[in-house]
């Protein structure tokens, strides 16, 4: 399998994770020092990522990738970007997007692992 191979798949991976709101599985998906950077400009750690499951704050019920994720690779590290529709509840209220995704995965050790993660709302084609 190709660095891209791995990489979509390592995407796919964490879209199901986050539909499951598979604590255990998103945590083993990326590095202790994993950042995400939401579409409002929020950064959480990778502790404060996960809890929004553990915690029942976050409900995601569908992650659809309406693009081919382009996958850019620098030997131990890659970039892939690609574009997702999302189903969810935050606290409660409709989280519902459309964003542009932008995946940093890190080779550790033979795995593919996300380092971070930036979300931007996503309009047009």
């Amino acid at each position: 399998m190709t660095v891209e191979d791995q990489v979509r798949e390592l995407c796919r991976r964490w879209a199901a994770a986050e539909q499951l709101e598979d604590v255990a599985a998103l945590n083993d998906l990326t590095v202790p020092d994993f950042t995400l950077v939401g579409p409002a400009g929020f950064v959480l750690d990778k502790g404060a990522w996960l809890d929004r499951y553990r915690n029942g704050a976050l409900r995601t019920t569908s992650i659809v990738w309406e693009d081919h994720v382009t996958v850019r690779d620098y030997g131990a590290a890659a970039i892939a970007i690609g574009r997702y529709v999302q189903e969810a509840e935050y606290q409660g209220n409709k989280a519902d997007g459309r964003f542009r995704s932008t995946h940093v995965a890190v080779e550790r050790d033979g795995r593919w692992l996300l380092a971070g993660l930036h979300l931007s709302t996503s309009v047009g084609p």
